[in-house]
């Protein structure tokens, strides 16, 4: 069920984008930007933080958008976020007593799953390099290609490059996991 929340904004922002245009989905996106806040709230009693992060991109960038009507705002959203999310992980290696990678992968793998420290502390410096070079790679493709184009990379494109790198570790962290 999370997994449908997470992604519905990004299906409401394709197909509103489909039937109109970039404004007309800018404007989709935050009302189902909304909707995911509420829908959260009602079935988790809270919201998570990377909810709270994008929405705020989404209202502030999409605000933007929208009073200047100028689409680069919009553009700009998924690097900030890409950005910021690369910060957070740099920051974890210092702030907690465990890397920001750790936490999230480490329950994917299970209970018995033990790296070494020095092990996380990689791989979530290859997870600040991925989001940091996404954000560039987003920049790219927003500036030198047509909006459509643009469109359907920021959907479709960074979304599954997320989840090949993720996928791509998987394997190796759960071999690692068995060998330690």
């Amino acid at each position: 069920m999370q997994q449908i929340l997470d992604f519905a904004p990004l299906v409401v922002f394709l197909v509103a984008y489909y039937l109109k245009d970039l404004y007309f989905a800018t404007g989709a996106l935050m009302l189902a930007m909304l909707g995911m806040l509420a829908a959260d709230w009602l079935l988790l009693k809270r919201v998570p933080t990377m909810h709270w992060i994008s929405a705020a991109l989404v209202f502030a960038f999409g605000t933007a958008t929208l009073l200047l009507h100028d689409q680069r705002f919009i553009q700009w959203k998924p690097t900030v976020f890409f950005w910021l999310v690369s910060t957070a992980l740099l920051a974890s290696r210092w702030i907690g007593d465990r890397p920001l990678v750790e936490r999230l992968l480490g329950p994917a793998l299970g209970t018995e799953a033990r790296l070494p420290h020095v092990t996380w502390q990689r791989i979530n410096l290859l997870w600040v390099a991925f989001y940091a070079v996404l954000g560039l790679v987003n920049l790219a493709v927003a500036f030198n290609a047509s909006e459509r184009v643009w469109v359907n990379f920021k959907v479709f494109g960074l979304t599954a490059l997320t989840f090949a790198f993720i996928a791509a570790q998987l394997p190796w962290l759960l071999k690692r996991t068995r060998t330690e």
